[in-house]
C-alpha cells in the first residue's frame, strides 16, 4: 500500500517567525516520521522550495514585510493556485493564516476529489474586527457565508479551543465534525525533547546575536519579582490594563519588575506608554533566540497573558502553554469564557482579571508576591497542567484523526490503556462532554 499523502497550506512556516509556522513545523515532521508523505505550501520573501527533514516545502512569493486585506488576497491566490498544481494529495489541510483558507481548501477538495481538514486557530471572518479591520456589514456577511459552507463541507474541523468549538456550534455546524485538539509549548520546554530537535532549533536562530543569559536580568540591586510576557503583543492582545497595574505598583511594591520579551505592533506603544509615564518597573527586551528559550521562560516568577474580550472564541493565545511548560503560575488579563481561563480555573494555575480592572490586577500580582501559599498554589497547578499539555498528546490525537479522515487507521491497532484527562485535552464534541472524560493515550 503507497504512502499516505497530505499536502498543509499556511502562510508561515520557520525559518519565517509564527506561532502557526512553528506548530505546522511539529505535526508536518511527526506525520512523516508516522510514513506519510507530506508537502507544506506556504510563502517566503523568495520564491524556492526546499526540505525540511523528510518535509517538502514549497515556498511560493509573497510580500513578507506588510500584512493587510491585500498581501493576504495575493498570497490566498497562489497558495491555491500552487494547490492545485500539485499531485492529488489523500489530505488537504488548511490552516487560518491567511485568512479564509477555509474556502480555498474546499475549492481545492472539490477539484482534486480528495479530503479536507481545516485547522481553525482563528475564526475568520469574525476576528478581523478585534485586530482592527473593519469592513462594510455586506462584506462581513458574505465572508461569513463563505466559511460557514466550506467548513461545512469538511470531513473535519480541528479547533484549539473548547471556547472555539462552542462558538462554531452556535453558527449551526455539526458538533461531530469538530474536534478540540490544543497547540502545544515549544519542544525547547519539554524535557523529553530529543538532541535532534534542540540542534534545529539552534540553527533556525543562530542569526539572532545573544549576550549570555545572566547577563539580561544582571541588576546592581536586589533580585526582583518578575511578572513576564513573553510573545507577539499583536493587536488581539491589549496591554493597557497591565501598563496600569505597573504604574500601580510601581510605588506600592518597587521589586515588582514587568518584563516584557517579543516584538509585534502594541511594543512600540508599550515603548511610548513607559517612556511617557516614566514607568522604570518595566523592562522591554527583543525576542530570544530558542536556545534560551527555557531558562527565559523560568526566569519569570508569574506570566501574564492579554486578550481582547471580544476575541472570545476566535483564537487562544499560546504563550499559555509555554508558561505552563516551565510550571509558572499564570495570570490571565482577558474574558472568562475563553479556554485560556477555563484551563487556569480548571487546573488552580493561576487568576484571571478582567480588562480594565488594573487595580484588580495589581492587587492579584502583589498576593502571588507576598503570599507564598498562594504561589506554590498555583505553580502546582501549572506544573500539573503542563504534564498533560505536551507536543505528545495533541500530535497523537491529530494524526489519528487524520487517519480516520482518509480511512488510513494505525496498523496494528494502538494497544495502549486508556487515561483519564481533562475536557482540555484533545476530543471530539468538547463542547457536549462533562468535566472529565476518558480517551486513549495515543490521543
Amino acid at each position: 500500500m503507497s504512502r499516505p499523502s497530505v499536502i498543509f497550506f499556511n502562510r508561515v512556516y520557520p525559518s519565517d517567525r509564527g506561532a502557526t509556522g512553528r506548530v505546522l513545523r511539529d505535526l508536518a515532521r511527526a506525520m512523516a516520521r508516522d510514513g506519510w508523505a507530506v508537502t507544506v505550501v506556504t510563502t517566503a520573501a523568495v520564491a524556492r522550495e526546499d526540505r525540511d527533514g523528510d518535509v517538502r516545502v514549497i515556498r511560493l512569493k509573497s510580500n513578507t514585510k506588510s500584512r493587510n486585506l491585500f498581501t493576504y488576497g495575493a498570497a490566498w491566490v497562489r497558495m491555491m493556485i500552487a494547490g492545485l498544481k500539485l499531485p492529488r494529495p489523500d489530505l488537504i489541510v488548511t490552516m487560518t493564516d491567511p485568512p479564509m483558507m477555509v474556502v480555498a481548501g474546499g475549492i481545492m477538495a472539490r477539484v482534486r476529489k480528495t479530503k479536507h481538514i481545516h485547522w481553525c486557530q482563528d475564526l475568520y471572518p469574525d476576528l478581523l474586527p478585534s485586530i482592527g479591520i473593519r469592513l462594510p456589514d455586506f462584506m462581513m456577511s458574505g465572508l461569513s457565508a463563505l466559511s460557514f459552507h466550506a467548513m461545512r463541507r469538511c470531513e473535519k474541523i480541528i479547533v484549539i479551543g473548547r471556547c472555539m468549538a462552542r462558538q462554531l456550534t452556535k453558527t449551526g455546524l455539526d458538533p461531530k465534525r469538530i474536534a478540540v485538539i490544543p497547540n502545544w509549548p515549544d519542544y525547547e520546554l519539554t524535557r523529553n525533547v530529543t538532541d535532534a530537535m534542540n540542534e534545529a532549533a539552534v540553527e533556525a536562530d543562530a542569526s539572532i546575536p545573544a549576550k549570555p543569559f545572566e547577563e539580561l536580568f544582571k541588576d546592581d540591586g536586589a533580585p526582583k519579582f518578575r511578572v513576564l510576557y513573553a510573545g507577539t503583543i499583536g493587536r488581539a492582545h491589549p496591554i493597557h490594563t497591565i501598563v496600569d497595574a505597573a504604574a500601580i505598583l510601581q510605588h506600592q511594591c518597587p521589586d515588582i519588575e514587568f518584563v516584557f520579551v517579543g516584538d509585534g505592533p502594541g511594543l512600540d506603544r508599550l515603548a511610548h506608554e513607559r517612556a511617557r509615564r516614566g514607568l522604570e518597573n518595566i523592562r522591554l527586551l527583543p525576542r530570544q533566540p530558542n536556545r534560551r528559550l527555557r531558562p527565559l521562560m523560568e526566569s519569570g516568577d508569574v506570566h501574564i497573558i492579554s486578550m481582547k474580550h471580544d476575541a472570545a472564541g476566535l483564537l487562544v493565545p499560546s504563550k499559555l502553554y509555554s508558561a505552563l511548560a516551565v510550571g509558572r503560575p499564570c495570570v490571565f488579563v482577558g474574558p472568562m469564557n475563553s479556554e485560556v481561563a477555563k484551563v487556569i480555573s480548571d487546573f488552580h494555575a493561576g487568576a484571571v482579571v478582567a480588562q480594565g480592572e488594573p487595580e484588580t490586577l495589581a492587587q492579584t500580582i502583589l498576593t502571588l508576591r507576598m503570599d507564598g501559599n498562594a504561589w506554590h498554589n498555583a505553580h502546582d497547578g501549572s506544573a500539573q497542567a503542563g504534564r498533560i499539555f505536551v507536543p505528545s498528546e495533541s500530535i497523537n490525537a491529530w494524526i489519528k484523526r487524520a487517519r480516520d479522515v482518509i480511512g488510513r487507521p494505525l496498523t496494528p491497532p494502538s494497544a495502549k490503556p486508556k487515561v483519564t484527562v481533562p475536557a482540555a485535552a484533545a476530543q471530539d464534541n468538547a463542547v457536549q462532554q462533562p468535566p472529565s472524560v476518558t480517551i486513549h493515550a495515543a490521543e
